[in-house]
Parts: structure tokens; sequence; C-alpha cells
């Protein structure tokens, strides 16, 4: 479905992003020639990152393939700040899949991601290569033990981004921020520091995002049949102590409102509600009696 939004002189705004729309061939051409880019860089990068791995626990080759992979599906990444290297949880706005590339990219983080990725066949591989820590929602008996694993990534040192509002949206919104993936900070572990990160596609962020009726896979093929490249801004916003903010909720809540204004200088105005006839992508309503 398209975004509910005025029309824009924009090519690629909200009404010109329907799911049917064909691709033509020269679209079809730039799918072609950016996933043989993709092939390319994952027949150099893997046997370097085994061959890295044999030497070195850390491997910094999953992250130039998402910087090549980013690259490739036309972004070009500006950051904003300093992200902190180590001992780190990202928080993070989220609007579409390549969010994963470019902060994989600028930052080296590892990622939480839903349990049905781990099983998918290649992406699944390649997103263990990244160090990404599965978790399934519907699991609430496996809790603990999910955050157990979030507590192992982050005793070894990782940095880890969580998109906390449990789905995609479109850019000029933010949901409430789901808190159960929080819980690894309640306590914290010692030494690691929050901070927030703004996504920003400009212009073009209602056209890009993935969300609504849109499969999945018909948007990484509009995504990647698009012309040119386009600028995504990656704002790594102050840190701060969760220590000084005791309890997941009150964490989340600190995020929240360091990252909605920001969102808001970037836009030049206020958010608007999410408003959605269909469930979200990636959305499932909670059980009665869970928490967020």
């Amino acid at each position: 479905m398209t975004a509910r939004r005025s029309s824009t002189s924009l090519p690629d705004s909200a009404e010109n992003r329907p799911a049917n729309r064909p691709v033509g061939i020269l679209g079809a051409c730039r799918i072609g020639w950016r996933l043989a880019g993709i092939v390319l860089a994952l027949l150099v990068c893997v046997p370097l990152h085994y061959v890295w791995r044999t030497v070195h626990y850390g491997s910094p080759i999953p992250r130039l393939f998402l910087s090549i992979a980013a690259r490739l599906f036309g972004a070009r990444l500006r950051i904003h700040g300093t992200p902190l290297r180590r001992d780190v949880f990202y928080i993070s706005n989220h609007l579409t899949w390549l969010d994963i590339l470019a902060l994989g990219a600028a930052s080296g983080t590892a990622f939480v991601s839903k349990a049905e990725v781990g099983e998918a066949p290649v992406l699944g591989w390649l997103a263990r290569l990244n160090r990404t820590v599965f978790v399934s929602r519907e699991d609430r008996m496996g809790v603990a033990d999910q955050i157990n694993r979030l507590r192992e990534a982050l005793a070894d040192n990782w940095a880890i981004t969580v998109f906390p509002e449990g789905t995609t949206t479109d850019g000029h919104s933010l949901l409430p921020f789901k808190t159960a993936m929080l819980r690894v900070l309640e306590p914290p572990p010692p030494g690691v520091m929050v901070q927030p990160v703004v996504l920003d596609y400009g212009p073009l962020a209602e056209w890009i995002a993935w969300y609504g009726e849109e499969p999945g896979l018909d948007n990484v093929k509009r995504v990647l049949a698009r012309r040119g490249s386009f600028r995504l801004d990656i704002h790594f916003l102050d840190p701060f102590d969760p220590r000084d903010f005791p309890g997941r909720k009150a964490i989340a809540a600190q995020a929240r409102a360091r990252i909605v204004p920001a969102m808001e200088r970037n836009l030049g105005k206020p958010l608007r509600p999410f408003a959605q006839d269909v469930p979200q992508v990636g959305y499932r309503p909670q059980q009665p009696g869970s928490t967020a």
C-alpha cells in the first residue's frame, strides 16, 4: 500500500512504490550486475574471513563485505558523530533491510535478529558470519537463554544493535519501543554504554522503506532496480550510561527521547503517527499477558 502523504515532485515518491510495478529491462540489468557484484564480493571475502579467523578471533572482513554490499546497492553513507567501537548497545530506528548493511558497514556492529532469519539458506549463513544473535519473540519460555546469549556477546566486547520498534516504518514516524531485548541491561554488564542511532534516508525514505503489504522480495527488487545512488546519513548520537537510568523501560525511554528530536531536526517537522491498515512488516501481536 502507499503511504499517506501529499504528492511530491520527487521521482521516487511514496506514490511511485507499488509492489507490482514492473522493473523494466534496464531495471533487470541493474539487478543483475548488482547481484553479480555481491557474488564476486562473497567469493573474495568469505575465504579471507576464514583465513583471518585462523589467526585472530575478530575479523574485519564481514564489515568490509557489508560496506561493499551497501555501496553496490546504491547507498552512499555519511556518518555523523562518533560510533563507539566496543562495549556498546546501539538502539536505532528501522526502515528497511538496508539498515543492517549500513550500520554494519559504519560500525562493525552485530545485530539482534528474528530466528527466522537464521533459518534462511544464504541470509542466515551471512548473518552468522557477522555474529548475529537470533531470538524468537514467540519463545516466551526461552527468553532467559536469549538474554544469556546477548550477555555473552556483550562480554566479548561486541557492539550490538537492536531495533526496538520491532518492525520497519517510513522514516517519518517512530513506533513505541518494545523493551524485551533490553533486559540484558538489567543490570548493565560492566563498562557497557548505550548509544542511540538515527538512520536518515532523506527525501527517499518513504520510497525506500519496507512496510505495509509489500513482500520483501519485491522491495529488494525495486531497490536494486533503481537507477543511481542515494545518500544515507547515519547519526550516532551521544552515548549514555544505562546505570543512570535503571531498568529497561527507563533506558528505552531515554534512547527514544534522544532519537525523536534528532529525527525531527532532520525532517524539519514533527514526527507523525504511523497509520497502517495492515500489520507492519515483521510485526506479530503480543500474546495476552506478555510484556513489552
